[in-house]
């Protein structure tokens, strides 16, 4: 029964099925995996669901070609849009000038 429980399966239409398994996070840091053991970790995932691993290229500061290969879970990637996010927010408020601003006062 237990794997009944782990499998759930989607029909968006007669004949098409898609699988979505339940897994675990990976034990290993998804950028030290190699591609074959991604795709393997990935078989049978929905590109949506929150273990499937994504990498990308990312550009090395100071170098014109030099690319980094980072992987991450799709939750992990929502959480360090995040953090991103809010440590933009968090710099904004800390640089804009709270005397002179007139949203802070209220005289606007």
């Amino acid at each position: 029964m237990p794997l009944l429980m782990s499998i759930l399966v989607l029909v968006s239409s007669p004949g098409a099925t898609a699988v979505s398994v339940d897994r675990t996070p990976p034990e290993q840091v998804p950028s030290e995996m190699t591609n074959a053991e991604i795709r393997n970790f990935n078989q049978g995932l929905a590109s949506s669901h929150p273990q499937y691993i994504k990498c990308r290229k990312i550009e090395e500061i100071g170098s014109l070609v030099k690319r980094a290969r980072v992987c991450r879970t799709n939750e992990q990637w929502k959480q360090a849009w995040t953090r991103g996010n809010q440590y933009s927010r968090e710099t904004m408020d800390a640089m804009t000038s709270k005397a002179g601003d007139c949203r802070a006062t209220g005289t606007c």
